[in-house]
């Protein structure tokens, strides 16, 4: 049995890149002759959790409550998966490459003893399980043997498309209330307030980022790149000069000291793409390039590009869109 973390969005649903690993699971299954794909939950399970994990193939949604998971601890939560994987019999564990999705199977296989995979794209396969994954910031790619049980890994963000079962039938729920050791909830969530506007959103999962460097000019001269991003309901990514300058919060920072993205277009603006920068971006789909110097790094290694002053095009992007968009 494959068992795959569920994390959710603020509206209670899966979020893209969970139903993507589910996806994931749901091709090795039918690899290996139909293993059935469980998955797990934490504190709520909404109905429309419940049906859109069906819809997806889920066979049993393991819904892990009680006070000792009611607040985020990695070491809990591992705690508490590994107790639903036992009770499952899952020979493999699986999350979305997320932050929390990569720091929870790092203690899940770290408990379990086996090795763990992160940012899994494909697999090659079965006996041994053979996966391919990302690595050096999607710069190059690497073959893995799990030959461990369980076989614990992440999945790369846009991996592969997240698409519902052909044919699937209502979720069974199973309800676990598992006693944590205190010692694992030494490092858990306390408290969380309410942050103020942030465009970068998850980065990690993003279809559209627009970045943006050096060349904006200062923390006063963002607007239209902030416009820019509403405009395409993107997501705002950074560069490390950015931040460091204090300009912008570091957790919108894209690079190898920030977030790895794989969006389908990344729009970076005024961003030279230095190495470090550009181990963050290497894996977008399509990369449109907006800077004033034709030689940077991130034109010649861009889709597209548009050479010359980005507050004379962004804002000349803006109008247009806007115009269209009537």
């Amino acid at each position: 049995m494959i068992l795959v973390h569920i994390e959710t969005d603020l509206d209670g649903t899966a979020s893209e890149v969970s139903l993507e690993a589910i996806t994931f699971a749901r091709n090795l299954s039918e690899a290996g002759g139909g293993v059935p794909v469980d998955a797990v939950v934490f504190n709520e399970l909404s109905d429309d959790l419940h049906k859109e994990l069906a819809a997806y193939g889920v066979r049993t949604v393991h819904r892990i409550g009680g006070d000792d998971v009611a607040a985020y601890s990695g070491a809990g939560w591992a705690s508490a998966i590994l107790t639903a994987r036992e009770a499952a019999r899952s020979v493999v564990v699986m999350a979305a490459g997320t932050d929390r999705g990569m720091e929870l199977m790092a203690h899940v296989a770290a408990r379990a003893g086996v090795a763990m995979a992160a940012n899994v794209i494909s697999f090659s396969g079965l006996a041994p399980f053979v996966v391919t994954r990302q690595v050096a910031g999607g710069a190059a790619r690497e073959e893995m043997v799990l030959n461990q049980r369980p076989a614990v890994f992440t999945v790369a963000g846009h991996a592969l498309e997240a698409q519902p079962a052909t044919a699937s039938g209502p979720a069974d729920v199973v309800e676990h209330t598992p006693s944590i050791d205190a010692a694992d909830l030494l490092a858990r969530v306390v408290s969380s307030e309410e942050p103020e506007e942030d465009l970068s959103g998850a980065l990690s999962s993003a279809k559209v980022v627009v970045g943006a460097g050096r060349g904006v000019g200062g923390a006063d001269k963002f607007d239209d790149v902030l416009e820019l991003t509403s405009l395409l309901g993107a997501t705002l990514g950074v560069s490390r000069v950015v931040t460091s300058a204090g300009w912008r919060p570091h957790h919108e920072q894209v690079g190898q000291t920030g977030s790895r993205i794989s969006p389908e277009l990344y729009i970076p603006c005024g961003i030279s793409g230095a190495i470090q920068h550009w181990a963050g971006c290497a894996t977008a789909k399509n990369i449109l390039a907006i800077n004033s110097d034709a030689e940077a790094p991130m034109v010649t290694k861009a889709t597209y590009a548009v050479i010359g002053d980005l507050h004379e095009i962004v804002p000349a992007i803006n109008e247009e869109i806007k115009r269209r968009k009537g």
